[in-house]
């Protein structure tokens, strides 16, 4: 059988990503936790984790990782339905259980604008933490498919083997910046030669929206000089500011649309992308009741999916 306490400091340096921040958390010496970490390497025949600043797992060390969690989870859940576990391990001097943690991978938008009130909700209601690992909406289903995460918030609709996808509906983006840049960049129309003149703002190098966009305003792409702003709240600011151009969530670009702050390049040509919830098939329960808040809030603030 595994010895839960070796695999639990493997977790723990993955997660605090130092042996030093990991023997805090487990209330012993940084020493301890590194013999533990060997032990369970030695006995495994696998390097589980790699050191450095800071440390990450292999890809061995990532099933352990998920493997703690799953065990934490369900740890909780047992002394929520029957109390008497945890005042019987306390009564035997048994280490507390820390906080269950539950990883999640989720795009920058969806965290600046929908994602957040969900994640309040689950964190008030259960003892339990949250991991949120962000990338963007059309890889984060990679990580679920790694292991490095329990669910995300993808575009891909197809489950991940494994896995279950439950939709959440459309996030509406638009594109728009301020007035001045409109008139100055834009005053003889959006096109292929006005396009190609005017600096957009873009998240990073996986971020397509600009050029999807464009794609459908104008029937082909183009190439446009590109500011990196890798902050979805600092983009509508960088709209306002007359940065350039970008393609925004309608949730966070709402209230300057109404102030007149922001205006639409092309009003009434907007972006719908499908977001899904995809999660294990066999989710604990803990999982499930994140699951239920992310549902209410999408069902809440996206536009219905169809």
């Amino acid at each position: 059988m595994l010895d839960y306490s070796l695999i639990a400091a493997v977790a723990a340096v993955v997660r605090e990503g130092s042996f030093e921040r990991a023997a805090r958390v487990l209330h012993v010496t940084p020493s301890a936790v590194s013999q533990r970490v060997k032990l369970l390497e030695q006995r495994l025949g696998e390097r589980l984790v790699v050191r450095g600043n800071p440390c990450r797992a292999t890809a061995a060390g990532t099933h352990l990782v998920q493997l703690a969690d799953t065990v934490q989870q369900l740890e909780h859940q047992l002394v929520q339905v029957l109390p008497a576990t945890q005042a019987a391990a306390d009564s035997a001097g048994a280490t507390r259980p820390q906080w269950p943690t539950v990883r999640v991978a989720v795009n920058a938008d969806s965290l600046a604008s929908w994602f957040m009130p969900a994640a309040a909700q689950f964190s008030t209601q259960q003892r339990a933490l949250l991991d949120l690992r962000l990338d963007d909406q059309e890889h984060t289903a990679t990580a679920l498919r790694a292991g490095e995460v329990a669910a995300a918030v993808t575009t891909l609709a197809a489950p991940v083997p494994g896995c279950r996808s439950l939709a959440l509906g459309h996030m509406v983006y638009v594109a728009c910046a301020s007035p001045s840049f409109v008139s100055d960049h834009f005053a003889a129309g959006v096109d292929a030669a006005t396009l190609s003149a005017a600096p957009c703002l873009v998240f990073n190098q996986k971020d397509r929206l600009q050029d999807e966009w464009v794609q459908a305003a104008i029937g082909h792409s183009v190439p446009m000089p590109r500011h990196w702003l890798p902050s979805a709240q600092a983009f509508p600011d960088g709209c306002r500011a007359g940065l350039g151009w970008g393609m925004n969530p309608l949730a966070l670009a709402r209230a300057g649309l109404d102030s007149g702050e922001l205006v639409e390049l092309m009003p009434g040509r907007r972006l719908a992308v499908a977001l899904y919830w995809q999660l294990p098939r066999a989710a604990t329960p803990l999982l499930q009741q994140l699951t239920s808040a992310v549902l209410a809030a999408a069902a809440r603030q996206l536009e219905p999916a169809t």
